[in-house]
């Protein structure tokens, strides 16, 4: 088991994102064992694992302890380990809003939906929870431009920050679409985040246009 913890462990490192089929992953999410060993294995570097049940994806980041030597060990506290802009970070959290936050919505309604079948159908054929893409969740680019275009620094910055975004795999670009990349329902901390998008954080900065879109606030 230790060659298999390391090799994974190794993967995660590497790759930055797995996907939940993977059977090594599947291990992890269905092993008790497996995954405390893993766990013990990413903390001795300073590494936690991260997955949510509605994410299609799993990774590792930063354990929250050693975010104070890493990230304020300057003169002034790192926003990112990505070597992300300002304006680069308010644009991958209006993206999160706006493609994360309307796909769980809709896969807590699915899930709760599921949840209340009838007992004849309690031994269906359990279908997976639906992803972004089948939901047929996306932001066009020429409205996010213009609607939040002057809060994001124009055309040419959201282009830049667009293709930024799009390398470290938190989106993807599909014929002037935008939909979740395989690291952007990871990136942020649903649990900590999903309640002041929704309570007005963001609708304070880009006012109604963000607001207008955002599904109500049941998290």
């Amino acid at each position: 088991m230790d060659a298999e913890i390391r090799t994974l462990a190794a993967r995660l490192a590497a790759a930055q994102v797995l996907r939940r089929d993977d059977p090594m992953v599947r291990r992890v999410l269905t092993d008790e064992l497996f995954y405390q060993q893993l766990s013990e294995r990413l903390a001795a570097v300073g590494l936690e694992f991260v997955d949510h049940p509605y994410a299609e994806h799993v990774s590792v980041r930063l354990a929250r302890e050693q975010e104070q030597a890493v990230f304020g060990g300057e003169e002034t506290w790192l926003s990112n380990n990505l070597g992300l802009a300002r304006d680069q970070i308010a644009l991958l959290v209006v993206l999160w809003a706006l493609l994360i936050l309307p796909k769980r919505q809709r896969q807590i309604e699915r899930k709760s939906s599921r949840d209340s079948i009838s007992q004849s159908e309690m031994f269906a054929t359990d279908k997976p929870i639906p992803t972004g893409a089948e939901l047929g969740i996306g932001v066009n680019e020429n409205t996010l431009l213009a609607d939040f275009g002057d809060r994001l620094g124009g055309k040419t910055r959201i282009s830049i920050g667009l293709g930024v975004l799009s390398r470290h795999r938190l989106i993807d670009r599909r014929g002037g679409q935008i939909v979740e990349g395989p690291l952007l329902d990871l990136a942020l901390d649903y649990e900590r985040m999903a309640g002041r998008v929704l309570d007005g954080t963001l609708t304070d900065l880009f006012g109604t246009q963000l607001a207008d879109v955002l599904p109500a606030a049941d998290v």
